[in-house]
């Protein structure tokens, strides 16, 4: 009785975690998004405490300048702070908290559109509550194990073992490589509102795959999606994007942020 109880009351747990992403994907958010800020609050703070913080006068103008124009278009204040990092880097977290490598600014030459391509590709993780995503499935999924390994299925070590490989590579990481796929597309549109060309994500994207040579991982066993791949969906989106560049130029969106 007690392991029936459990299945149902998880089971009404999935069905009232599910919601609508800014693209219409449903999601699975369980977690409260109080506590997902208060994580990436935390998390934002230790960051700086550890990693050297960038003082370079035309590196946080430059970041700056975008990642306001960027998050003019969300609404709320954040946080944006230069790291001083050599990786091809840039993040946002939960809490509205925005994070962004010298690498990253260098690699793409100081060029505005390309490092809001990245800006607003990090901008949408957080719109998508893709963290609250992850950290529900994750949630659930030890939740659901536990239950399972009271059940007589889970006295097979084999069962457990394909359930174990199902939760990482049929379940968890083509999600991560969804989200991933998903603020691309949220990304680009962010930009070309704040006025930026959409069609510089394409460009970066060509730089991102001659910088790594080649070296990533097999799609399939990767949590990003390949090179070509997202060029190929961005492509796709792009008369999408335009319309919304030409709209923002129109109305005097026009940044100038190098």
């Amino acid at each position: 009785m007690l392991k029936k109880n459990l299945l149902v009351l998880l089971a009404a747990g999935l069905l009232n975690a599910c919601v609508t992403s800014p693209t219409g994907r449903n999601q699975f958010i369980f977690m409260p998004e109080a506590q997902m800020d208060q994580m990436g609050l935390q998390t934002f703070s230790a960051l700086k405490t550890q990693k050297p913080i960038s003082h370079n006068p035309q590196y946080n103008k430059l970041t700056h300048c975008i990642a306001n124009a960027i998050t003019e278009q969300t609404g709320g204040k954040w946080e944006v702070v230069v790291f001083q990092d050599k990786s091809f880097n840039a993040f946002a977290l939960p809490g509205n908290k925005i994070g962004v490598y010298t690498g990253l600014i260098e690699m793409v030459g100081g060029n505005q559109n390309q490092l809001a391509a990245v800006i607003g590709h990090e901008v949408g993780h957080v719109l998508a509550r893709h963290s609250n995503e992850r950290a529900s499935q994750q949630m659930v999924m030890q939740q659901g194990m536990g239950i399972i390994k009271q059940t007589t299925l889970g006295q097979n070590p084999t069962t457990l073992g394909l359930l174990g490989l199902g939760a990482q590579y049929g379940v968890l990481m083509p999600f991560s490589r969804t989200q991933e796929s998903e603020a691309d597309i949220i990304g680009q549109d962010l930009m070309a509102k704040a006025g930026f060309d959409p069609r510089q994500s394409i460009i970066l994207w060509q730089k991102m795959a001659q910088a790594s040579q080649g070296q990533g991982p097999a799609e399939f066993m990767s949590t990003h999606p390949s090179d070509a791949t997202r060029i190929q969906n961005l492509e796709q989106h792009m008369p999408q994007a335009m319309a919304q560049f030409q709209q923002a130029q129109a109305t005097g969106r026009q940044p100038h942020c190098n």
